[in-house]
């Protein structure tokens, strides 16, 4: 159905009555009074809610990349010093630490949500006035938000504490000597903290999108 509105336009022809042609007998001819009237389109919001499915499937994506970034750069890291002898070595893994490890499986079921939740995506475009699906992905989008955020923010402390130390406890800074572990671990937060952002403009976006429904 075309979107756009059709005009049309109604003519409506009024005969001349004997009283009319009994006044005059050079009466004017019969009128013609011409009524337009204009169809109502009936897919206007369904264009709109279609161009927000089409963002949410780019957000998706996006996020699925960021997700996906932080868990496989927080797995893959892995620093041991040059220095070490037969019986001592100095090595720095995500695995010593259950905030890492958290956080790789936290990314790393972030990153399955987001794959599966692309055909869901794909429906609310194709049928832009179901409420089921939408409903759905807000409920586990909302999840998802609550799920990276606490990984990602764990794993801040964590990396502050690598940077900086804390005298009190008298816990040393350790990026001095492992830079490229520290760097690289840094880097996954951030990309972590960027997918917890994008899911909560997933969740605004949805919630937009059922509240003009």
């Amino acid at each position: 159905m075309d979107s756009k509105s059709t005009s049309y336009e109604t003519a409506i022809n009024v005969s001349e009555t004997e009283s009319t042609k009994q006044k005059s007998s050079t009466a004017a001819p019969a009128a013609t009074i011409v009524a337009t009237t204009k169809a109502i389109p009936h897919n206007q919001k369904g264009g709109w809610r279609r161009g927000v499915g089409i963002f949410d499937f780019i957000l998706r994506l996006c996020a699925l990349v960021a997700a996906l970034a932080a868990a496989t750069t927080m797995g893959t890291t892995d620093e041991t010093l040059p220095l070490f002898t037969q019986f001592f070595q100095f090595q720095a893994s995500y695995d010593d630490l259950p905030a890492f490890s958290y956080f790789v499986v936290a990314n790393a079921i972030a990153s399955a949500y987001l794959v599966l939740s692309l055909p869901f995506s794909i429906v609310c475009i194709v049928r832009p006035h179901l409420v089921g699906a939408k409903l759905l992905l807000l409920i586990l989008d909302t999840v998802m938000v609550a799920f990276t955020t606490a990984a990602a923010a764990a794993a801040a402390a964590i990396v502050y504490l690598a940077h900086n130390g804390n005298s009190t406890t008298q816990w040393l800074a350790i990026c001095q000597q492992f830079g490229d572990f520290c760097q690289l671990v840094s880097g996954a937060v951030v990309a972590s903290f960027i997918a917890a952002f994008i899911f909560i403009l997933l969740v605004v976006f949805s919630a937009v999108a059922l509240r003009r429904h």
